[in-house]
């Protein structure tokens, strides 16, 4: 079973770059991207991964994060 951890603060998501964590991103309480890896982040914007030459740019303020973890 997973468990949800939410990405907030930049030390999060620099761990979840470090470890190419699995993330699932949220807006508006809806799923709009599953099985992305945080490629890059800054104050304002998230980019994830989900294939090879997929990549995807979210507003850090817009969106929610969370790092799949398997129990």
């Amino acid at each position: 079973m997973a468990r949800n951890q939410r990405l907030v603060t930049d030390m999060d998501f620099q761990d979840a770059v470090e470890r190419q964590a699995v993330v699932r991103v949220f807006k508006d309480d809806h799923i709009v991207d599953s099985n992305a890896v945080v490629l890059r982040f800054s104050e304002k914007t998230v980019v994830v991964q989900t294939r090879v030459s997929d990549l995807t740019y979210y507003d850090r303020e817009a969106c929610e994060f969370f790092e799949m973890k398997k129990r």
